[in-house]
């Protein structure tokens, strides 16, 4: 069995929060995304253009590349990219349109794929099909 030491707290972190022009702006209260140390956590994107704020509309690839461009920019602005990604949450409202939400975020990643889960919800922010979260470190 391997022991697990503990090297720093987040008590002892610096929180960093991270925004950028090149993503949505948040619709709460809330931050595109917050640093503690070397983690990068990603509030949930959906399919909002950066610069009109309107919803990008489509069928589900659609969607989810939008969804994928702006965490990529969020990513870009902490000084990451996908191969920092440890692990993501994907929302669904359709688990149906599973495979082709897979299919366009396995294409965002050329290295490991991080850990990850997915699920079906009831209901998402403005109505979209899919929204994506994430965890990234350095």
């Amino acid at each position: 069995m391997h022991k697990c030491t503990v090297v720093a707290t987040f008590a002892s972190m610096e929180k960093k929060i991270i925004n950028t022009s090149h993503a949505p702006a948040p619709i709460g209260p809330y931050n595109q995304a917050v640093k503690m140390g070397d983690m990068l956590f990603i509030s949930g994107q959906i399919a909002l253009d950066a610069a009109t704020g309107a919803l990008v509309q489509g069928d589900i690839k659609t969607e989810t590349t939008q969804v994928m461009n702006n965490l990529k920019a969020i990513l870009n602005e902490a000084g990451m990219g996908f191969e920092n990604v440890a692990k993501t949450t994907i929302f669904l409202m359709d688990m149906g349109q599973f495979a082709q939400v897979n299919e366009v975020y396995a294409s965002y990643f050329t290295t490991d794929a991080p850990a990850r889960e997915t699920v079906q919800v009831s209901g998402l922010p403005k109505g979209v099909n899919v929204e994506i979260s994430m965890i990234a470190g350095k």
